[in-house]
């Protein structure tokens, strides 16, 4: 009989132990699900700056292979942060609204099918923002595109602004592919190189380009 009372009152004590570590098992998941999405966005950030960095860059280096006025080359940097900024906002919106519609649209048809609509409330919580990507996406792009342009705000000399702006650029290229590294747990090294020969490849053929065709009169 005693055995038996032993027995149950284990038993009883065991069960809030079971429920204990099935809490905790599920408070690490759910961080763990918390931190890749925040990664995930982090990421995306990244690569925005990273495209902004590299076009407005790239245009500024194009008009200054052609016209050594600095007014010429920041304008032609503020047109393209404004137009990029705006085209990544208008994509990303039209993109993330398009995925909203799909959802709502899996989420009618699967309240057909059930009898109550217990689980909508925290299906609505997980829905897309299109307002808020296509706010993120145009933040992070002129982010990036401002390195380039304040880099060459304050400099009158024509091949040092152009110097200052390349050393500016390839800073942020290091900072961005590192950066996107870390968040996608990619090799650092030739993450961080990939993205810094690409950008200067963007800008090397756009300013050769832009040379070449200005030079011949066209």
């Amino acid at each position: 009989m005693a055995s038996n009372q032993t027995s149950l009152n284990d038993a009883k004590f065991a069960l809030p132990i079971n429920d204990v570590e099935q809490q905790a098992n599920l408070e690490i998941e759910t961080g763990d699900f918390d931190y890749s999405k925040r990664a995930q966005w982090l990421r995306a950030a990244v690569l925005g700056a990273n495209d902004g960095l590299v076009s407005t860059a790239s245009l500024m280096m194009g008009v200054g292979a052609v016209k050594q006025d600095i007014k010429a080359m920041i304008l032609t940097g503020f047109a393209g942060l404004v137009a990029g900024a705006c085209s990544m906002a208008i994509g990303e919106f039209v993109s993330v609204y398009s995925q909203l519609d799909i959802e709502l649209a899996q989420m009618k048809r699967d309240k057909q099918k059930r009898d109550n609509g217990e689980k909508e409330g925290g299906e609505k919580d997980s829905l897309p923002n299109p307002l808020q990507a296509a706010a993120a996406s145009a933040l992070a792009f002129s982010v990036g595109a401002l390195v380039p342009l304040l880099a060459a705000s304050f400099i009158r000399e024509y091949k040092v602004r152009l110097g200052v702006v390349v050393a500016a650029v390839t800073l942020a290229l290091v900072i961005f592919g590192w950066l996107g590294a870390v968040l996608g747990k990619a090799p650092v090294v030739r993450s961080s190189l990939r993205v810094l020969v690409g950008g200067w490849l963007a800008m090397a053929v756009t300013f050769g380009l832009t040379k070449l065709i200005g030079s011949s009169g066209l």
